[in-house]
């Protein structure tokens, strides 16, 4: 483990690489809403389920994402994590190209699977590694520069997606994702992995035992952060998928008829997306690790204030006409993206390192098993029978949930802490 202040060797030029990746990650998994009006249009006219269908494609991917994780975190608590990565970005890199070749429907289901198989590689290994890189003083602000890509990945996905699918054809949008995603897997290939370096650390990691998983399990601010992040995955899952089809098809008639292009409304939700998002990680992660010498349970407290102040800004976005509405939607954006960096940064300092990567695994599966693996067919289903509103409606009070659960769980953070740095032994 580092020490305050010190830096381990290649730690930045790793933070930078695995930034990028993860960059290319959010890119790759949000193309697709950003074209999902076209897809629909395309292999679902005249389905009067169309919408629920279509967030089908949204489940596809994160089925095998969340079964996938916890085999590929357990994988990464004992092989060399880079060439998992490697392996990984290769996978999805050309699964993304291949959901532009599709012919049906169910071949482009089939492809978001082996997205989400590719992206399960990396979910659990690469935020274990800069844990393994930095100390627990620093690692709430590396690990939300970390996450900067989940916001400004997102927004290119959808900024580009839309684009492109109006320039080109929502299928080049996937085609031109692969060449980058190729070049990024074969440089982790020279990356060492950061265990590696003394044998006493590679013995400390292959003599995790079944006590380990099970202390992992008995404690209470893993499983009550890990409930949280899926109250709220089901309400940003939801959302996300949706709110470009929703702005375009729903409140298309509030924008002139220049501006009400599927391009420039994924433009403008992205820039939204890019810079809410980027400075709400950004601070939360800063906030997280600036009033953690008051508040030893700030990383929870940070998290559930951001996400109850998210609830009355998705209300305003609903119910307050555009362009105004831009406003709530810009606040409700920031203030999800608030927790990120702490919530992760939480997650990471309770596991104990043997089984870290095992423990994001698992809260990759429970977060999307119980979270956003519904919530897009939901909001399609509730749109087909009801209105969006509603749907929007329905998901957004999984926020509340998530910032009772925080509060709840902010007395246990401390003393697990303190538990699982106990159990590192240096190298």
């Amino acid at each position: 483990m580092q020490t305050e202040g010190k830096v381990a060797s290649g730690a930045r030029v790793a933070l930078g690489l695995l930034l990028t990746i993860n960059l290319f990650n959010y890119i790759d998994r949000y193309i697709l809403a950003a074209v999902l009006p076209r897809i629909r249009t395309e292999f679902l006219a005249g389905d009067p389920n169309q919408s629920g269908k279509a967030g089908l494609l949204m489940t596809a991917f994160l089925l095998s994402y969340m079964v996938a994780a916890p085999i590929f975190g357990w994988l990464a608590d004992r092989v060399s994590r880079w060439w998992l990565i490697a392996v990984s970005i290769a996978l999805w890199s050309l699964a993304s190209g291949w959901s532009g070749l599709a012919t049906s429907f169910a071949v482009l289901f089939c492809t978001r699977m082996f997205v989400g198989v590719g992206e399960a590689g990396y979910g659990p290994a690469a935020p274990t590694i800069l844990s393994d890189l930095f100390s627990v003083e620093r690692r709430g602000r590396i690990l939300s520069y970390f996450y900067l890509a989940m916001p400004v990945g997102g927004a290119l996905g959808y900024a580009f997606g839309g684009k492109i699918a109006d320039l080109l054809g929502w299928r080049w949008a996937f085609y031109l994702v692969v060449p980058p995603g190729l070049l990024l897997a074969v440089l982790c290939l020279f990356r060492r992995d950061p265990r590696a370096a003394s044998t006493s650390s590679v013995r400390l990691r292959s003599q995790a035992k079944l006590a380990d998983y099970l202390t992992l399990l008995r404690t209470p601010s893993y499983l009550i952060n890990t409930a949280a992040m899926t109250a709220l995955t089901f309400a940003i899952g939801g959302m996300s998928a949706w709110v470009p089809d929703y702005i375009y098809s729903d409140r298309g008639g509030e924008f002139a008829a220049s501006v009400n292009l599927l391009g420039n409304i994924n433009v403008i939700f992205g820039a939204i997306v890019a810079v809410a998002g980027f400075f709400a990680t950004l601070l939360g992660g800063w906030a997280g690790d600036a009033l953690r010498s008051r508040f030893k349970s700030s990383y929870f407290i940070v998290s559930a204030v951001g996400v109850l102040l998210a609830f009355p800004a998705t209300l305003g976005m609903l119910y307050w006409r555009f362009p105004g509405a831009w406003v709530c939607l810009f606040l409700a954006v920031f203030f999800l993206f608030f927790n990120t960096g702490p919530a992760n940064t939480a997650l990471a300092n309770v596991s104990r390192p043997r089984v870290r990567a095992t423990a994001f695994g698992l809260n990759i599966l429970i977060v999307h098993l119980f979270g956003d693996l519904a919530s897009p067919p939901l909001m399609g289903a509730i749109r087909d029978r009801s209105s969006m509103n509603m749907a929007f409606l329905v998901v957004s009070f999984a926020m509340l949930i998530a910032g009772i659960l925080w509060f709840c769980g902010a007395k246990y953070l401390d003393r697990d802490t303190a538990v699982a740095e106990a159990a590192v032994q240096p190298a």
